[in-house]
């Protein structure tokens, strides 16, 4: 009886975490909310295990999934960019929030759709807001102060924002790190994109993380125009 509450409890977790990302974020430590988003992340991911190990699935799970996501992976990072933003302008930075709403939709149409039981189709959540957590706390200075994008930073960062919005509902097949097996063949644009992580992550430090979601994106982009 005990063990059909173990997947629920594990996705509140997810959801309690997203909501401290959105506290720190609105403080402006977005180091912490970065944070907060990743704890999240595990979280989501071993809930759906649990469920499937534990073998107690259930519609209210999948709904409470949902919730929590759009939580931690939607509203979270919607508020580190309209903290980000705030100083630079008055009400361009309420845009931002429409990314909740797409993650929302993203969300909603996983879980309609069969088709990505192997891989994903559109950008997941996890990855949108592990992106703009990683380019906020890890660039967010550098951006202030770099050419074009500095004396621009609203409009680059919204147009960052509305692109991502696209990706989070495009009919873009994209890669998943799921493996049938070990073995090189079939296994080689997971294998290249994990080893090309290495040197993102040390090179670049916590906007690393940024640099592999953006590089995840056009890996798949590529990958799906090669088998076509």
């Amino acid at each position: 009886m005990f063990k059909k509450h173990i997947p629920n409890t594990i996705t509140c977790c997810n959801l309690v975490s997203g909501c401290i990302a959105t506290y720190f974020a609105f403080l402006g430590d977005f180091e912490m909310a970065l944070l907060f988003i990743i704890i999240g992340a595990v979280f989501d991911f071993f809930d759906g295990m649990s469920a499937r190990l534990l073998g107690v699935s259930s519609p209210i799970g999948k709904e409470l999934d949902s919730l929590a996501d759009d939580v931690t992976f939607g509203f979270a990072p919607s508020a580190i960019v309209f903290e980000y933003l705030r100083p630079e302008t008055e009400l361009l930075p309420f845009l931002v929030f429409v990314m909740a709403a797409f993650s929302a939709l993203r969300l909603a149409k996983f879980n309609l759709d069969e088709r990505q039981a192997l891989g994903f189709i559109g950008l997941p959540t996890p990855a949108n807001a592990l992106f703009w957590g990683a380019l906020i706390a890890g660039a967010g200075d550098w951006m202030k102060t770099a050419p074009f994008i500095g004396s621009n930073l609203s409009l680059v960062i919204i147009t960052g924002v509305f692109i991502s919005c696209y990706l989070l509902i495009a009919e873009i097949p994209m890669f998943a790190l799921k493996f049938k097996h070990w073995g090189w063949k079939g296994n080689e644009v997971k294998y290249i994109f994990v080893l090309s992580c290495i040197p993102l992550l040390l090179l670049l430090g916590v906007s690393g993380f940024a640099a592999i979601i953006a590089w995840y994106v056009l890996l798949s982009v590529i990958t799906n125009k090669s088998n076509k």
